[in-house]
Order: C-alpha cells, then structure tokens, then sequence
C-alpha cells in the first residue's frame, strides 16, 4: 500500500513538473519586432527607442530603390534591394543614442538619410 502511494506521488509530482515551464523559458526574452520603411531619402520611423539587452528583429523594406542601415556602433548592417525586405537580428549591448545611415547609395538625398537608436536601460 505504501509503495503504491510512493508510486503515485512520484506520478503527480512528475506530472506537474512537466506542466510548468522551465527556468529558462521564463527568463527568454522574445525578440521585439521593428519595422522601418526606406525611401528616398528618409526612414520611416525616423526615431526608435530599444531596451539595453532586450533582443530586436529590425525588418528593413524598401518602396523604391536599394537601401541599407549600419549602425557602427552596435555592430548592426542590413541592406536590402529595391522593392524587398531584409532583416537583422542584434541585442542592444550599450545604452546611448546611435545614428544609423543608409549603407548603399540611393541618390543625391543619399547623405541626409538617418535613423536615430536610443538605447535605454
């Protein structure tokens, strides 16, 4: 009788264990997904505010011509071909404000072509 009530006990603890989920689950932060449009000459948005450490998916998409971002700073390049999508994967590692700047000629508003990071804590 004892055993099998040992025995059920380890059933219902081991059913229960499965049922939550685990430590690392918990801590996993999803990342946040960010769209940008680039044209001629502006990003759209043209300011963005991130979270030092918190995972980004930055979804770059073209209406016009090729384009790309580089973010010097953080490591972060994508280039993306006319009319198309492109995305990058980084994790914020430093907290300040970062200027990003279309990577592939676009024309003679190519230079004036920015989007602001502030990374925040």
């Amino acid at each position: 009788m004892k055993k099998k009530a040992l025995l059920l006990t380890m059933f219902v603890a081991t059913l229960i264990m499965l049922a939550l989920p685990t430590a690392k689950t918990w801590g996993e932060d999803s990342p946040r997904r960010i769209e940008v449009t680039a044209k001629k000459f502006s990003f759209d948005p043209g300011e963005i505010t991130l979270k030092k450490g918190q995972p980004v998916v930055l979804v770059l998409k073209s209406v016009d011509a090729s384009h790309g971002i580089r973010f010097r700073e953080l490591n972060v390049d994508v280039k993306v071909g006319a009319h198309d999508t492109a995305e990058v994967r980084f994790t914020p590692d430093k907290t300040g404000d970062f200027v990003g700047h279309c990577s592939v000629f676009c024309g003679t508003g190519h230079g004036s072509m920015a989007l602001k990071l502030h990374v925040v804590d």
